[in-house]
């Protein structure tokens, strides 16, 4: 039996409004990142495997955990999908001149990803080709008889439990609000099939000091 372990990035830039500006951890999202590191090097770590996005936060997010046994690898296909572009794209098709901010998120995500899935709207890439890289690189990364970290975006996590569990686009929208940041999520793997068995764990912040630092935005 494998085991497949996605790591989302520490807390960003949350003030930004386009991606350059919100692509760096903030303080927290730093110190997320070493707390999740320690606790994975005493619980989990050597993994054969590591792998990361090519983004700034996935660096730094990788940087902050320290050694997990393995160098990482970049692998573009784990970058995050183009959520300011296809908020501005949305708001425009609509007539709408303001972005959206976290209090209505759980609704505007829902309307950007249908909408992104029949085509109406475009970032840098289609969905058909963020739902293909996303399936290329779980079938990489989820390998038989070998444990495997991946340090990723929350809809690029969001995306591998829709294939897992065969999730339609609403709900896997809904999937990505609760993402918190350094959350663990896990894969099953066995020769027979890949089985979600654990999503948005933070056990390196269950102690009464570090409450605060359960962050999703």
């Amino acid at each position: 039996m494998g085991e497949l372990v996605l790591v989302r990035h520490g807390q960003a830039n949350s003030a930004a409004n386009d991606e350059a500006g919100y692509d760096r951890l903030s303080d927290l999202g730093h110190q997320q990142a070493v707390w999740l590191g320690e606790w994975l090097r005493t619980h989990d770590a050597p993994f054969d495997e590591v792998f990361m996005g090519g983004l700034r936060r996935h660096r730094e997010t990788a940087e902050g955990m320290g050694n997990m046994g393995a160098q990482p690898r970049v692998d573009p296909r784990l970058n995050e999908l183009d959520y300011f572009n296809l908020s501005r794209a949305h708001a425009e098709k609509n007539g709408e001149t303001e972005m959206h901010g976290p209090e209505d998120f759980v609704h505007h995500i829902r309307d950007i990803m249908e909408a992104w899935h029949r085509a109406e709207i475009r970032g840098d890439e289609s969905y058909a080709d963020f739902e293909a890289r996303v399936a290329e690189v779980l079938d990489l990364a989820a390998t038989p008889g070998r444990r495997v970290l991946c340090v990723t975006s929350g809809g690029v996590i969001g995306m591998m439990v829709r294939h897992l569990l065969e999730l339609d686009i609403a709900r896997m929208a809904h999937l990505l609000v609760p993402i918190r940041n350094c959350s663990i999520h896990r894969v099953m793997v066995l020769d027979q099939a890949r089985i979600l068995s654990g999503f948005n764990a933070t056990p390196h912040l269950d102690t009464p000091d570090r409450i605060h630092a359960r962050t999703e935005f």
